[in-house]
């Protein structure tokens, strides 16, 4: 697969906390239209991962690029204009500001305010549970209406891409596939999706291509039909732990 045509590219990729290295020469690209997923346990490095990609945390040494640009030592703000979106883990909504204030928040970098005015209604459409909580504080709403405005606020940036960290967390039955769902409507408007998840079924029965990250070292890729039904996945999903996130 190209990487000069991939939307996002990480090339050997060395990660430390002080003397822990966390990655271990990672390689990773996610093509325009995709939803790749990246899958491990606990302390397997997946987070990290996302914080790298975000500019959160800085590789002692390989390549990130994103929309044709090294966003190595860049500002997670510079990024974010780049075309990239966020949706964290636990979500990280803002809770002391209203429902509409968190939803704004995510268009903080743009100056269309008419464009912003209308995005702002198709969030509307898009979340009718967040629309009848509009003056509501973040902070009141259930797990499942804050991923909801998370992934809400994400949108209101108008990404490329948005990186999602393991979207399913502490949520119901219920939300849990009313996300995956959105994620997949999202994707098919023309979004891409990069997923960091731990439920590696749930991922890959909606990702087209993943990988699997064990002890810092990405041990598989491929199609998500593929990985589904490997049982190298079942392997090495369940393998040893790692030291860092």
């Amino acid at each position: 697969m190209s990487t000069e045509s991939a939307l996002l590219v990480l090339e050997q990729v060395d990660t430390f906390y002080g003397a822990v290295q966390v990655h271990f020469g990672i390689s990773l690209r996610v093509q325009r239209g995709e939803i790749v997923c990246l899958l491990g346990g606990n302390a397997s490095g997946k987070s990290t991962t996302m914080k790298v990609i975000l500019g959160l945390v800085r590789p002692k040494s390989g390549q990130v690029r994103f929309n044709g640009v090294d966003t190595v030592g860049m500002p997670t703000a510079q990024i974010i204009r780049l075309g990239m979106g966020s949706v964290p883990e636990a979500r990280r909504i803002f809770p002391y500001m209203t429902v509409r204030e968190n939803l704004l928040m995510g268009a903080y970098h743009r100056s269309d305010k008419d464009t912003i005015a209308e995005d702002y209604e198709k969030m509307l459409g898009l979340f009718p549970r967040l629309k009848e909580r509009l003056k509501q504080r973040g902070g009141v709403l259930s797990g499942g209406e804050q991923q909801m405005l998370a992934i809400g606020r994400a949108l209101m940036g108008r990404p490329v891409m948005i990186c999602m960290d393991e979207p399913t967390m502490g949520l119901s039955p219920l939300y849990v596939d009313q996300v995956l769902a959105l994620i997949q409507n999202i994707n098919r408007e023309g979004t891409t999706i990069f997923m960091v998840e731990q439920n590696a079924t749930l991922a890959l029965q909606i990702a087209h291509r993943g990988y699997v990250l064990q002890n810092g070292h990405i041990v598989l890729e491929g199609m998500a039909g593929d990985l589904l039904h490997s049982q190298e996945v079942q392997d090495a999903y369940l393998g040893g732990e790692g030291e860092g996130r």
